[in-house]
């Protein structure tokens, strides 16, 4: 099985069109305009019944010290964590294409709210749920795709791996506000196959070429 995407190369940088947010040069970083990318898939094996599909940044600082703060960088050298901006299950095994923005177009405040997808699939919810939790403004259940918005200090550009899982269950064992994590559990022993793709993506003007 393989993952391709017309929006970016695997290892290339994310075009900000798929991004959260994008540089500013007033006040660091504007929302984008926040597009799921497109994504195509060939040779899922035999006996898919459905897919889940992940994109997780591999690149996210474990504190929170020198995140976004003015005169400081977050070190490369601080372990890092993952970090969910999609979560999806229960993709029909028929399909083999998902359209750019047909997921997600444009930042919505306080969340998409809605875990019904496109397709007939089930959004789970992404990692801003936590991240704006107590934020007046922006505080809600972000069901599906956010696309990248990292510290924009960081010294490291970071990495959004897409991962589709061809699976041997149609609807996969997981309920209500499910997260990455649950999923990743959940599809234990059902994977058939798994394919990757991976993008850039840096807010730092020291790293953007």
């Amino acid at each position: 099985m393989e993952l391709r995407s017309d929006s970016f190369a695997d290892g290339d940088p994310i075009p900000g069109e798929f991004a959260f947010c994008v540089p500013d040069p007033d006040s660091h970083v504007t929302f984008a305009r926040n597009r799921n990318p497109h994504l195509s898939w060939t040779n899922p094996p035999e006996g898919t019944e459905s897919f889940a599909l992940i994109c997780h940044d591999r690149d996210v600082p474990t504190r929170p010290d020198d995140v976004n703060q003015e005169g400081r960088e977050v070190p490369n050298d601080l372990p890092r964590a993952d970090f969910f901006h999609r979560v999806a299950v229960d993709l029909p095994s028929a399909l083999r294409e998902i359209a750019d923005g047909s997921f997600a177009d444009g930042v919505v405040r306080r969340g998409q709210q809605v875990a019904a997808g496109p397709h007939g699939c089930r959004q789970g919810l992404n990692d801003y749920t936590g991240w704006f939790a107590g934020d007046a403004d922006m505080e809600g259940k972000y069901f599906g795709y956010d696309g990248p918005c990292p510290p924009w200090n960081d010294s490291l550009v970071h990495h959004y791996v897409f991962t589709l899982y061809a699976l041997d269950v149609a609807a996969l064992d997981v309920s209500g506000d499910f997260t990455g994590a649950a999923v990743r559990e959940a599809m234990a022993g059902h994977v058939l196959a798994e394919a990757g793709l991976t993008g850039t993506y840096t807010l730092n003007p020291r790293l953007i070429g």
